[in-house]
């Protein structure tokens, strides 16, 4: 069987339904999805020119697919790979992953999600080294949930399509300043989330002081029919500006989010924390939340 790589800009309409199939094979076999938000967003409607999407094809038939995102120029490009379920074990993941790193010149993070044993030989292959893990902590929503107090001159309001972007865009840069993904939000990575099924706007909350923006709750619903599993909630980004921090706010955001998402008749929820942020997750695990799955991401040293 012969197999070669090909390197695209921009996928066409039909090369992007077969990757979507590709992925929600790999998601049936896997029990996990290989790509994150970030890639399938890139998939449906585009994104940074500079990234690029690698199709490897094996007598003809797409066997694996890679997107190679360079846009962090300090920490170096980013890539996310998956292989067919029918094609594994025939060293196509190794094809794949050389093909990127030579389009990336050699310096890579790599994305490995659910933490697959199989993964991590492919990076250790490579010489990649594991540098940064990010937890999925779940609860159950039929547990008790604490009763919260916003801090004394902070009230509570949901998210205006149209009047509150770029408000929320200034506290989420300064909120996750030292974050190598969310505080790099723009009005584009925004927008085509407000394009997206599940937003919803009143699950989407804002702590205003005055006529101020200082907090927000940004819920998600996964649906059932996406997802493979019955709905579920998820605390999709939680941030306070560092001027309201120690003030308990990021606290009483998260219980109103959680009871949004229980109000909904959600039976869980989740959310992600980077692993090494030993603050958070403590406080996570205080409001009911364990850990359930592990993101890996792999580097060149």
């Amino acid at each position: 069987m012969s197999a070669h790589v090909e390197i695209r800009q921009r996928l066409d309409d039909s090369e992007i339904a077969e990757v979507l199939g590709l992925v929600e094979a790999a998601t049936q076999a896997d029990g996990v999805r290989p790509l994150n938000e970030h890639v399938m967003l890139h998939l449906r409607y585009g994104g940074d020119p500079r990234a690029r999407s690698l199709l490897l094809l094996q007598d003809g038939v797409l066997a694996g697919y890679a997107h190679v995102d360079p846009t962090d120029e300090v920490e170096g490009p980013s890539a996310e790979l998956v292989i067919h379920p029918a094609h594994r074990r025939s060293g196509n993941g190794a094809r794949l992953l050389r093909a990127v790193l030579d389009l990336a010149g050699g310096r890579l993070r790599l994305w490995a999600h659910g933490d697959h044993a199989a993964a991590g030989a492919l990076a250790a292959s490579f010489g990649l080294e594991r540098v940064r893990s990010l937890w999925q902590m779940r609860r159950s929503l039929f547990a008790p949930l604490a009763a919260y107090t916003l801090p004394e001159g902070v009230r509570m309001r949901t998210f205006v399509p149209g009047q509150d972007e770029e408000s929320w865009l200034k506290v989420n840069a300064a909120a996750f300043a030292h974050h190598p993904e969310q505080g790099a939000w723009t009005m584009d990575d925004l927008l085509r989330r407000e394009q997206e099924p599940w937003f919803d706007p009143e699950g989407f909350f804002l702590a205003v002081r005055g006529d101020r923006l200082v907090g927000f709750h940004w819920t998600k619903i996964h649906g059932s029919s996406e997802h493979g599993h019955e709905p579920l909630g998820e605390v999709y980004v939680v941030g306070v500006d560092p001027s309201q921090q120690g003030t308990g706010l990021g606290k009483a955001l998260t219980l109103a989010g959680l009871d949004h998402l229980r109000a909904r008749g959600l039976a869980q929820a989740m959310l992600y924390v980077d692993e090494a942020n030993t603050a958070a997750i403590r406080l996570y695990e205080g409001l009911g939340f364990a850990r359930w799955d592990v993101d890996v991401m792999y580097a060149t040293p």
